[in-house]
């Protein structure tokens, strides 16, 4: 009898702790899709019914047993890249990516320039 109570137990901790970790990906995936509706909110901050109807879809989805991956690609393809707050990395949005390290290098590489030849001045 205790060995079929600790069963039950068991298995119901089990459960609980799976729909945490559903229930916190869940939020994950609200938090990085953007409600079109709303400007600048996702779709967690969002009461709009386009955010509850995506909510609905990411739950399905999850219970399908959809990778968060396959989620937001779904999405992707049904409303374009816009829909998440941080895009995939590739070929159409590198300089995006990049653009700000490369200002601070060549900005870095100006005000090395100018301070030397102030130096040269000052020197001359």
């Amino acid at each position: 009898m205790k060995k079929i109570i600790f069963i039950i137990i068991f298995s119901l901790n089990f459960f609980n702790l799976n729909s945490d970790e559903k229930t916190k990906l869940h939020f994950e995936i609200y938090k990085n899709i953007r409600c079109l509706v709303c400007q600048g909110q996702s779709i967690a901050d969002s009461n709009s019914e386009f955010a509850q109807t995506v909510k609905l879809v990411v739950k399905d989805k999850i219970n399908e047993g959809k990778s968060e991956k396959e989620i937001y690609e779904f999405l992707i393809s049904k409303y374009g890249e816009w829909i998440v707050y941080k895009p995939q990395f590739n070929k159409n949005n590198f300089l995006l990516w990049f653009f700000p390290y490369l200002a601070l290098i060549f900005g870095a590489i100006i005000i090395y320039a100018l301070i030397k030849k102030k130096e040269n001045n000052k020197v001359n």
